[in-house]
């Protein structure tokens, strides 16, 4: 019989466009996969895969007591009727509820850490007792024998080593994996020199310095323009509104794109990619920018320079840093040179580090051990 593993996400969105390739690669190793989310619309993608998916009833916004009890049963009576042989929890909530309904089971338990997320950093709008809280929940949970954490870079290692797990327990796998066949090296469009942004409209994500910064450059007679591609997130409080996306269109000439389904089209139109985050797990945008040859600008943040390598793939800045942002921008707009040299090993970092094979096989050989197998 094939050994059975449980993805347990909030959103089928999230793990169609974050963790399908670790999920492919486990399914392509012999595994049975299932997934656990709320549904939104993703279900015939999910099971156009071969996955079996399995809809949970809950909000990736809500920390409430209430709430949490809720998730907890509903998991702890699929995993008791699954029996599956790995759990594999994926971000903070899933992590503290999946491992709460897991206690006494005996499947071997995965925590993915992908960033500390908002609730550590300041946008969430939750008191500091609920972060002490959540804090000490991870802590205990994670440091069960039967208990394994996966972090995307040291810095993480480093937060989860604080609530006191042994090195034993920690594994760094950079990621998901990026599809270099289907994300290949793209010419440069024709001018004017155009900078992207991909991902949710959050502060977190650095939206408002980014749109400061093109302001400065607007000022300063900079000729470039600013791509935003993705979507605004209602459960999330530091998210800008549509209405305040469409007032900055309007004054400063940002093309404000939403969602897109393929992201290939994004990189045809931009020279190079801009991220402006104050903390990431690793940003799958600038993995996939890179996969297709663009050079990028991005703050010195945890996450972010696994892939923005200063004056080798990218030029950094400090964070929440407006006027660093702006002439890091103005110098890659004025350096199609330095872009070609940022882009070309920026597509070599990727093929040798992060392609969806390489990581699969990470992956996989984690599971294998985990199992016995």
């Amino acid at each position: 019989m094939a050994p059975r593993i449980l993805y347990v996400v909030t959103e089928d969105w999230y793990f169609l466009s974050h963790r399908l390739p670790m999920a492919r690669a486990a399914r392509d190793a012999g595994y049975e996969v299932h997934v656990a989310a709320r549904v939104k619309d993703g279900r015939a993608g999910i099971e156009a895969e071969g996955f079996v998916l399995h809809a949970l009833d809950w909000s990736r916004g809500s920390l409430s007591l209430g709430d949490s009890l809720s998730a907890i049963r509903a998991l702890r009576q699929l995993f008791a009727s699954l029996k599956p042989d790995i759990i594999h929890n994926i971000a903070v909530k899933p992590a503290v509820l999946g491992s709460a309904a897991s206690l006494g089971l005996k499947s071997v338990v995965v925590n993915s850490l992908t960033g500390v997320g908002s609730l550590f950093i300041g946008e969430a709008q939750v008191s500091g007792l609920t972060r002490r809280a959540v804090r000490f929940a991870l802590g205990r949970l994670l440091q069960r024998d039967t208990s394994w954490t996966v972090v995307q870079n040291p810095d993480d290692r480093a937060f989860v080593l604080e609530l006191g797990l042994t090195p034993e327990h920690i594994v760094l796998i950079r990621g998901s994996g990026v599809d270099t066949e289907h994300l290949a090296p793209l010419p440069e469009p024709p001018a004017p020199v155009t900078a992207a942004y991909v991902g949710r409209m959050l502060a977190d994500k650095g939206v408002p310095t980014l749109i400061d910064a093109v302001k400065r450059l607007r000022d300063r007679g900079v000729e470039m323009r600013l791509l935003l591609a993705g979507d605004c997130d209602t459960e999330n409080p530091g998210s800008l509104t549509p209405e305040q996306l469409r007032e900055f269109v309007g004054a400063l000439g940002i093309q404000w794109l939403g969602h897109v389904s393929d992201i290939r089209e994004v990189w045809r139109q931009a020279h190079f990619a801009v991220l402006a985050s104050r903390r990431e797990g690793l940003p799958k945008s600038l993995l996939e920018a890179a996969a297709c040859g663009r050079a990028m600008v991005a703050t010195d943040a945890p996450g972010c320079r696994e892939v923005a390598i200063e004056g080798k793939t990218a030029l950094t800045v400090p964070v929440d840093d407006v006027e660093a942002l702006a002439d890091a921008m103005a110098r890659l707009t004025e350096d199609a040179a330095l872009r070609q040299t940022f882009g070309k090993a920026a597509r070599s970092l990727v093929e040798a580090e992060f392609s969806a094979d390489a990581i699969g096989r990470q992956i996989v050989a984690l599971y294998n051990r985990l199992i016995g197998r």
